[in-house]
C-alpha cells in the first residue's frame, strides 16, 4: 500500500463530506481502493494559476479541473468583483472551446456568477478565445472567462480569466483574486443559478468581431491578388472553424481549402498526437492538401484559436513550417511598413514582444524608429503594455509560441486576425513576384539572420515538479560561464530582478514583475533562456543565435551554420 501523507488524507476526507456530490465521492473511494498514486496526484496541491490562468488534468480532487475547483474559482472571483466594483451591475462574458466538459464547465461558471447576482453573457456554443477578449470590451463587462486548455493534450482543461481591458489578469488583480479563492471553503460556493441573469450570445457578436478583424487585418490587397492566393486552412478540430473561414470569405479570399478530416470540432483531436500548430506533425494533413492543390500558404490554429502556425513555400518551392519568431517578424515588419507609408509613425508608437522571443524584434523597432517593449512570457504582459501606456499607440506584436496580435482591438493573441494578416502578406508578395518566405529572407539581409530553437524537457507529476525546481536552483547556484566556447557576458535573473555584467561585475535592476527565468548572453551574441512552463510539466530552453546574411543565395548555407551552432550549444549544455 502506498503511503499517503496526513495532509493529503485530510484533503481527501474533506471531499468525502456532503459538500461534494455522490458521484465525486464514489470516484474518490474508487481511487482509494484501486489507484492511490492518482489519488495522491489529485490532492497533493491546489491547481495554480500560471501564465495562462488555471490549467490541469480533469478529474476529482484539488489538483484537478472539476465542478468544485472551477466553482471555487468563480465564487472567489464573484466576491472580488463585488469588492472591486461596489454599487455597479456586474457583467461577465463566458466562452468555451471544443474540449470534453468545456460546455458543461462554462454553464457551471455561469451558474455561480448568476447565483451571485452577476449578469452573464454566455456564448451558445464554442468560440475562439480572441472573440471573448473582444466581446467583454464590446459589451462593457467587468471580466471574462474562457474554458480552454489551449494546445494541451485531451485530458486537460483550463480556466482563463480576463479583466475589463480585455487582457488576461495581471498584478495586482491576479494575486488578490487568488488570495480570495484560497480563503474560501468549498461549502461557500453558491451553485444555485438565477437563469434570468444568463443571456446567450452568438451570431450578433460574431458579425461585429469579424468586421473588426477585417478592419484591422486588411491592407488594400487587390481583388486579383486575393483570388490568386491559394490558402489551405485547418482548425485542428478546434473552435476557429466557427470564425476564420467566414472572416477570410468576407475579406475577399475565395481560394480557401479546408482540411475536411479536421474540420469538425472534437475534444479527442483524433487525427493528431497533439493539437499544437507549433509541431510540424499537427499540420501533416494540411501540408498534404497543399501539395494536392498547389497551395501557397498553410495555416493551422490551436483548439481555442489564439495560436497560429504558418507554413509557406521555401526557396526550393517546398512547404516549410515557420517558427513563431519568423512569422512574428514578417507580420510585425509588414505592419510597421504600412504605418510608415501612411505617415502614422509620429514617435509615440510601439511594438511588443517577450523576453524569450527573438531579439530581432528590437532591430525592427529601431529601424522604423518605434519603441519595442519587452515583457515576461505570456501574452497578458503585452496586453498590459497597452493598458499601462495609454499615450502610446500599439502597432502589433507577438511571442515565439505562435501568438500574434494586430492592433489593440483584441487584447490577447488572436489567430483570427493574424490568419487574415498572413494571407494579406502572402497575397501582396505573390502579386509582386515575391513570397512570404522571400520577404523573410529580405529582412534577414537587412537586420541579420536569426535562428531560434526551443528545447522542452517534460517532467510529469510530483517528482517531475521537484526535479524542475531543483534544475533551476542548480542553474542559479552554478551559473554558466561559457556556452559552446563563447564567454557568458551577461546573466539576467528575473526571479531576483537583477542583470549582471559578468565581465565588469556591474549589477542593474530589472524592472518587471518577478518570474522564474534565467537568460544568458554570450560574447558571440547568442542568447539562452531557461524557464519552467506555467501551464505544462516542462522546463523550457530558448536558444537564439544570429549572424550576417549577404544575399539570398547565401541563405541556405548561413541557415545551416546557425543550425549547427544551435546543435553545438545543445550538446555543450547536455540538453539532448
Amino acid at each position: 500500500m502506498m503511503h499517503i501523507e496526513p495532509q493529503i488524507l485530510e484533503k481527501v476526507n474533506a471531499w468525502l463530506t456532503p459538500t461534494f456530490d455522490t458521484d465525486t465521492q464514489q470516484e474518490i473511494k474508487k481511487l482509494i481502493a484501486t489507484n492511490p498514486k492518482t489519488l495522491k496526484e489529485s490532492f497533493y496541491k491546489n491547481l495554480e494559476f500560471g501564465t495562462g490562468g488555471m490549467r490541469g488534468v480533469m478529474g476529482v480532487g484539488t489538483n484537478r479541473m472539476n465542478k468544485y475547483t472551477i466553482g471555487k474559482n468563480t465564487q472567489g472571483l464573484s466576491n472580488y468583483l463585488q469588492q472591486s466594483f461596489p454599487n455597479e451591475q456586474l457583467k461577465v462574458a463566458i466562452a468555451f472551446d471544443c474540449r470534453h466538459n468545456s460546455k458543461e464547465f462554462a454553464k457551471i461558471v455561469a451558474d455561480v456568477f448568476s447565483a451571485n447576482n452577476i449578469k452573464v453573457y454566455l456564448f451558445e456554443d464554442l468560440r475562439p478565445t480572441p472573440e471573448l477578449s473582444f466581446t467583454l470590451k464590446h459589451l462593457g463587462c467587468h471580466c471574462g472567462i474562457v474554458l480552454t486548455a489551449s494546445h494541451n493534450p485531451p485530458e486537460y482543461n483550463g480556466y482563463k480569466v480576463y479583466w475589463q481591458d480585455g487582457g488576461q489578469i495581471v498584478p495586482p488583480q491576479d494575486s488578490e483574486i487568488i488570495s480570495e479563492i484560497n480563503n474560501l471553503e468549498y461549502a461557500e460556493i453558491n451553485f444555485d443559478s438565477k437563469e434570468s441573469l444568463i443571456q446567450y450570445i452568438g451570431k450578433d457578436i460574431d458579425n461585429v468581431f469579424i468586421n473588426s478583424s477585417i478592419k484591422n487585418g486588411s491592407f488594400n490587397t487587390s481583388e486579383k491578388a486575393r483570388n490568386d492566393l491559394k490558402v489551405v486552412f485547418t482548425s485542428l478540430h478546434g473552435t476557429s472553424i466557427t470564425i476564420i473561414p467566414e472572416t477570410l470569405k468576407r475579406a475577399g479570399y475565395k481560394n480557401v481549402h479546408i482540411v475536411k478530416e479536421q474540420e469538425v470540432p472534437n475534444g479527442d483531436f483524433p487525427t493528431v498526437d497533439s493539437p499544437n500548430p507549433e509541431e510540424p506533425a499537427a499540420l501533416k494533413m494540411a501540408l498534404e492538401l497543399a501539395k494536392k492543390v498547389n497551395g501557397d500558404i498553410v495555416i493551422g490554429t490551436d483548439p481555442d484559436s489564439d495560436r497560429i502556425g504558418v507554413a509557406v513555400r521555401d526557396l526550393d518551392g517546398n512547404m516549410k513550417l515557420l517558427n513563431g519568431n519568423q512569422t512574428m517578424v514578417v507580420m510585425t515588419e509588414f505592419l510597421l511598413k504600412q504605418w510608415k507609408n501612411e505617415n502614422k509613425i509620429q514617435g509615440k508608437e510601439f511594438i511588443g514582444s517577450t523576453i524569450v522571443s527573438t531579439p530581432m524584434m528590437k532591430d525592427l523597432a529601431s529601424y522604423y524608429n518605434v519603441e519595442c517593449k519587452i515583457g515576461l512570457t505570456g501574452f497578458k504582459w503585452i496586453a498590459k503594455m497597452i493598458k499601462d501606456f495609454p499615450e502610446l499607440d500599439f502597432i502589433g506584436g507577438g511571442e515565439e509560441s505562435f501568438g500574434f496580435m494586430v492592433g489593440d482591438f483584441v487584447r490577447d493573441k488572436d489567430a483570427v486576425t493574424a490568419t487574415l494578416l498572413a494571407c494579406e502578406i502572402a497575397a501582396q508578395a505573390k502579386a509582386k513576384g515575391s513570397s512570404f518566405f522571400k520577404e523573410l529572407i529580405k529582412l534577414y539581409i537587412i537586420h541579420g539572420c536569426y535562428k531560434e530553437r526551443l528545447i522542452s524537457i517534460t517532467k510529469k507529476g510530483i517528482e517531475g515538479a521537484e526535479e524542475i525546481k531543483q534544475m533551476m536552483i542548480e542553474a542559479r547556484k552554478k551559473p554558466l560561464t561559457e556556452v559552446n566556447g563563447s564567454k557568458v557576458v551577461k546573466i539576467e535573473d528575473y526571479q531576483l530582478s537583477i542583470s549582471k555584467n559578468t565581465i565588469t561585475g556591474a549589477v542593474s535592476k530589472i524592472d518587471v514583475p518577478k518570474s522564474n527565468v534565467l537568460i544568458y548572453y554570450t560574447e558571440d551574441s547568442s542568447q539562452i533562456a531557461l524557464r519552467p512552463s506555467g501551464t505544462e510539466p516542462k522546463i523550457k530552453y530558448y536558444i537564439s543565435v544570429n549572424t550576417t546574411l549577404d544575399n539570398v543565395a547565401a541563405y541556405k548555407t548561413t541557415e545551416q551554420q546557425l543550425e549547427n551552432k544551435i546543435d553545438a550549444i545543445i550538446k555543450d549544455m547536455k540538453l539532448n
